[in-house]
């Protein structure tokens, strides 16, 4: 059962294999979407640690990295299907939108074995789920609110531990994570980010395209203009523009 159909603590019955191709994706595909990032987070990495180690013996899973731990908002679409001047367009509205919204403050420790992924829900989730609201407003102010890609109804904010490899009984998943009583997590989003991503080596690996700050949570505002060859990641601060940075891929 998708952690959207599950009553709050509860496990599904059984697991598949994460790794399908859903409609639309295939190796070398890019897809941009608004996600929230965690660098230099060590009370998640610790807690995410703590579920990786109890996991580790438990079959066909794949482990997310601290690198790759990410807390999914809403998608945008294929890179071959958004032109330049839509993304920067939506990147725009987006950071207009979101500045205005505070930093929010959860918390991650109750674990979820759903049927595609092994999960640790935010909470509150109404905090997150407004931040979501905000960048539907955005891509709908861009692209008309007829065009928006994905239900709003069966989002359930989370950050994947692990993804499920192969289709059996969720119960060896379950005992596992249910062996440790770990502390749980305090973090503060203060920004979000628009991603480019791919999943060709069975993990969402991304390369940033802008961070978008909220409220007074930074200094600088970030957003991104694409051009052929790479993405210029240009810092505005209150006196204008400062300087240019590539975004490696």
């Amino acid at each position: 059962m998708a952690l959207a159909d599950l009553p709050p603590g509860q496990h599904a019955d059984r697991v598949r294999d994460h790794w399908w191709w859903r409609p639309g994706w295939r190796v070398g595909r890019r897809f941009y979407a608004f996600h929230i990032t965690f660098e230099d987070q060590p009370e998640l990495y610790r807690l995410a640690d703590s579920y990786r180690s109890a996991l580790s013996a438990a079959p066909s899973l794949t482990l997310i990295p601290d690198r790759w731990l990410h807390l999914t908002m809403q998608g945008i679409g294929f890179t071959d299907e958004v032109p330049d001047e839509t993304l920067a367009a939506i990147i725009e509205e987006a950071r207009q939108q979101l500045s205005g919204r505070s930093p929010v403050n959860v918390q991650f420790g109750e674990v979820i074995v759903a049927d595609e992924a092994i999960v640790m829900p935010a909470m509150p989730a109404e905090a997150v789920q407004q931040l979501r609201t905000t960048t539907r407003a955005a891509l709908g102010q861009v692209l008309g609110d007829e065009n928006l890609p994905e239900d709003p109804h069966r989002y359930r904010p989370h950050v994947s531990i692990a993804y499920l490899t192969t289709d059996g009984p969720a119960g060896p998943y379950v005992q596992a994570v249910k062996a440790i009583e770990p502390r749980p997590a305090a973090v503060r989003i203060t920004h979000v980010d628009v991603i480019e991503m791919h999943r060709d080596q069975q993990m969402y690996e991304w390369s940033l395209i802008a961070r978008l700050p909220l409220q007074d949570s930074a200094r600088h505002r970030t957003f991104a203009i694409p051009t052929e060859d790479t993405r210029i990641v240009i810092r505005a601060d209150v006196n204008g523009l400062d300087h240019g940075k590539p975004v490696e891929d």
